[in-house]
């Protein structure tokens, strides 16, 4: 018996992935993004039938796997002291959003003739996005320590916070007859939050930056000792001693190694494991997708889904810009939310299962969340693009004077730039091009879209930009036009390929150094007219013959010194 249920669970198994290969080879020759493929594969095996999953609750398990690991690198890439520094706007951006998108929502149910339990299902449906999505798209583009990200993820959290207690609530009432006594259990879930949260943050400054650094020398030591610890932590979570979701539990597992020396070791290590168990996340979300009733919805779900994609973002932009933020963060992170959560459809299933909505409100929650989420992935891909087109549009959201977050203190006579250096990211790499570049006569312009990196800039002599080299105020500013070298050290081939089209018909003499991960990376680049492509492996290997052929092995101790000094 047991060796029967192993075979189909491998079969079942090997189908999902061989589905998801085909389907994912398709997309990727028509330059689509891969969650699309994985989704459309669960809809070809479930609501279409062309395969029967015997064992949906082990591949749910697998796929709560996927998301613990991908918010647990949220998680690590979150530096708190970065998002205090925003936290105000942060707090005013979410309760802002939550409130106006739930207002505007409710609304317009009104005109579909949704009676009021429905209709506040479907507004709070509506208000919440997609963190898996959202953080997996910016993941890919590395665009997670960008200013819009950083607002997008605290809207998102103070969402998802939301959202489980909603949740939570709804659970409570469902057990609890007397509301009186839901509402004690409320405060006793919110209570236990602040201790827990409180507990990670303690961690993650005064124990795990010591303890990682002592374990740090073994890769896969590290590795198995984080994944001890996000599972651990996360089934600790989510016991009924604590209460919350192992999903949760990952995220704060995550947070607490987040300002240890190793983090990005971990991060390049988990990264293959999480996109493995990712898909399978998406996989049965388009397995468990329903259309039932489908021609009695589909007009409200056009019209919703039209709400989700361009009024909810204009409610966010138009938010952010009072806040006074530039139009640019505005809209990318407006477009980064124009999607529901996988909340919503929890929140829908539970509220089908306690008896307060309909079947055909459930379908219409799942044909906005299949709509929004093919839309929504292809404007936050190409968000970058999609600005350069219509940016000038929203100019009446950017007030005159900018948030303190936006404008980065910087030196006077940008004008008067001619024949300078300009570096795109100052982090990493573009720290070590700056040390080389100190005891020159060449001015220097230093462009990233991190404001504490920017920040930490400010004792160099050098100009410093906050912003996105995509930002056609920030090329004009930084005299692009001029420059006699341009470095860029991000390894975006999208935005190394727009900065190359843009020198190309700009700035013909300049010399162009970009960078890339892959050698397929580097050819496009180079097709495209890069003067230098930097491939970090062979980089780091010229550099050690170098010290060889040279015979400066005795300076390796300088070296490291260094090296330890920028690490620390």
């Amino acid at each position: 018996m047991y060796d029967l249920f192993v075979e189909n669970i491998f079969l079942e198994f090997t189908v999902i992935i061989c589905f998801a290969a085909v389907v994912s080879l398709v997309f990727r020759f028509f330059k689509q993004p891969e969650i699309l493929a994985y989704i459309l594969t669960g809809i070809l095996i479930g609501p279409f039938g062309l395969f029967h999953l015997t064992n949906q609750s082990t591949f749910q398990t697998l796929s709560q796997v996927g998301i613990t690991l991908l918010l647990f690198m949220v998680g690590l890439e979150i530096k708190l002291s970065e998002h205090f520094q925003i936290g105000k706007s942060l707090l005013l951006s979410a309760l802002g959003q939550i409130a106006l998108t739930f207002a505007a929502a409710y609304g317009l149910t009104f005109v579909f003739g949704f009676n009021l339990i429905e209709a506040l299902y479907l507004s709070v449906a509506l208000t919440f996005s997609s963190t898996i999505i959202i953080v997996k798209i910016l993941s890919d583009k590395r665009d997670l320590h960008s200013l819009y990200a950083k607002i997008s993820l605290g809207i998102l959290l103070a969402q998802d916070l939301v959202a489980i207690f909603i949740l939570m609530f709804l659970s409570a009432f469902n057990h609890v007859a007397n509301p009186a006594a839901a509402l004690g259990q409320f405060g006793f879930v919110f209570l236990k939050a602040v201790l827990v949260f409180g507990a990670v943050i303690y961690l993650s400054k005064s124990v795990f930056p010591k303890l990682v650094e002592l374990i740090a020398k073994s890769p896969e030591t590290l590795f198995l000792v984080s994944l001890a610890w996000v599972f651990g932590f996360a089934a600790f979570i989510s016991s009924p001693l604590i209460g919350f979701s192992i999903e949760i539990g990952g995220f704060l597992a995550g947070l607490a190694l987040a300002n240890s020396i190793a983090n990005y070791q971990i991060i390049a290590k988990a990264k293959i494991l999480r996109d493995f168990f990712i898909v399978i996340f998406f996989v049965l979300l388009g397995v468990q997708m329903t259309f039932g009733n489908i021609e009695r919805v589909i007009v409200p779900a056009i019209v919703f889904s039209l709400f989700v994609l361009l009024l909810k973002p204009l409610l966010v932009m138009g938010l952010l810009g009072i806040l006074g933020y530039r139009k640019r963060t505005s809209f990318l992170t407006g477009i980064s939310l124009s999607q529901i959560s996988e909340f919503s459809l929890i929140l829908v299933f539970l509220g089908n299962r306690l008896g307060h909505v309909s079947k055909d409100l459930v379908t219409l929650v799942t044909l906005i969340c299949i709509i929004t989420f093919v839309v929504s992935t292809y404007l936050i891909t190409n968000g970058n693009k999609i600005y350069l087109s219509v940016g000038k549009w929203f100019t009446f959201l950017e007030r005159k004077n900018l948030k303190k977050d936006e404008v980065i203190e910087e030196l006077e006579n940008f004008d008067s730039l001619n024949d300078h250096v300009v570096i795109i990211g100052g982090d990493q790499m573009g720290q070590s091009i700056l040390d080389a570049l100190e005891d020159g006569h060449d001015e220097v312009v230093v462009i990233d879209f991190d404001p504490a990196i920017v920040k930490k800039l400010k004792d160099k002599k050098i100009h410093r930009l906050f912003g996105d080299i995509a930002d056609i105020d920030i090329q004009e500013r930084a005299k692009l036009d001029s420059a006699k070298l341009v470095i860029s050290t991000i390894p975006d081939v999208e935005d190394n390929l727009l900065l190359l089209r843009l020198l190309h018909k700009e700035n013909k003499k300049a010399k162009v150094v970009v960078m890339a991960l892959d050698g397929i990376d580097a050819k496009s680049l180079y097709k495209a007219g890069a003067d230098y492509v930097v491939l970090p492996h062979l980089a780091g290997g010229r550099q050690i013959a170098k010290i060889i052929s040279e015979n400066h092995v005795g300076h390796i101790e300088d070296l490291r010194k260094k090296d330890r000094e920028y690490l620390l």
